[in-house]
């Protein structure tokens, strides 16, 4: 009786070590294009309740970043502050990279460089490609088509940063549609605070992202998240990007594009899962 006891509070021991390891991991969530740190709020309150260290950046040109996005081309420009605070970790600390939307070409740019800081990579209905958009299939599969809303026109409010005999350096869905295609399944108050913080997107920067794949990248562990109700990156465009590069793991959230919004509980229960599933916790 005594030798089970003890054998029963070793593995209570062994459990409780692996949760306060894993409470220690440090969680850097990358938003998506127009975005900003922002808006993560709500998972971000619900990983520090719970003991997790969070960091949300504000990629160039976006949420309260001073930079003016109109005047992006480059996407090593636009993903400056993400590569620069990978930069300044020390070398062997490790972090969660999650991706949201077009934070998915940045989690992939932070992977090429640093693979040894990213112990795991989780994209959120984001844009998964090993390379970047270097082939034409790779827009088909990588950037939104909302063509189904109408003309760029009449979806999009743009900025002619390089003139305008020049393509549009940057753009935003227009307010009016925002809800409808963005947050239909969300909050009304989220979509509404979304309204007023959503910033134009370096548009040209994030068509001209493309990686040379780092040494020890494919060694990065990935995770992603469906989006069964997406209509920004829909799920059939998930679903090729899933085949062409399959990560370790695939799970679906019945939410719309911004499941951070639609559904934070579940979300938040994913990315831990995830973390503790791929042994985040040794």
């Amino acid at each position: 009786m005594g030798e089970e006891h003890f054998v029963e509070t070793e593995k209570m021991k062994d459990v409780q070590e692996k949760l306060e390891e894993l409470s220690k991991a440090h969680f850097v969530l990358v938003h998506g294009i127009s975005g900003g740190g922002w808006c993560w709020y709500k998972i971000k309150s619900l990983m520090e309740i719970s003991g997790y260290k969070v960091t949300c950046l504000d990629l160039k040109g976006a949420g309260i970043h001073p930079a003016d996005p109109t005047t992006l081309i480059s996407f090593d420009d636009y993903n400056e502050p993400l590569i620069d605070f990978l930069s300044s970790l020390p070398e062997n600390e490790q972090v969660i990279l999650v991706g949201h939307s077009a934070g998915g070409l940045s989690v992939t740019d932070a992977t090429h460089r640093f693979p040894k800081k990213v112990r795991l990579a989780v994209y959120i209905a984001a844009t998964m490609l090993r390379n970047g958009f270097v082939t034409e299939q790779d827009v088909k599969d990588g950037a939104p088509d909302l063509s189904e809303f109408g003309e760029p026109i009449d979806v999009y409010d743009m900025w002619f940063g390089l003139g305008l005999e020049q393509p549009p350096t940057s753009a935003v869905i227009k307010t009016s549609l925002q809800r409808k295609i963005i947050y239909q399944m969300s909050p009304l108050e989220d979509s509404t605070l979304a309204a007023m913080l959503l910033r134009p997107g370096p548009i040209q920067a994030l068509k001209s992202a493309r990686f040379k794949e780092g040494e020890g990248a494919e060694e990065v562990l990935r995770i992603y998240i469906r989006t069964a109700y997406d209509r920004v990156v829909n799920p059939e465009q998930q679903d090729a990007m899933i085949k062409k590069w399959p990560p370790q793991n695939v799970y679906t959230l019945e939410s719309d594009h911004s499941p951070f919004f639609s559904a934070p509980f579940l979300l938040f229960g994913l990315l831990i899962k995830a973390a503790a599933s791929l042994g985040c916790s040794e």
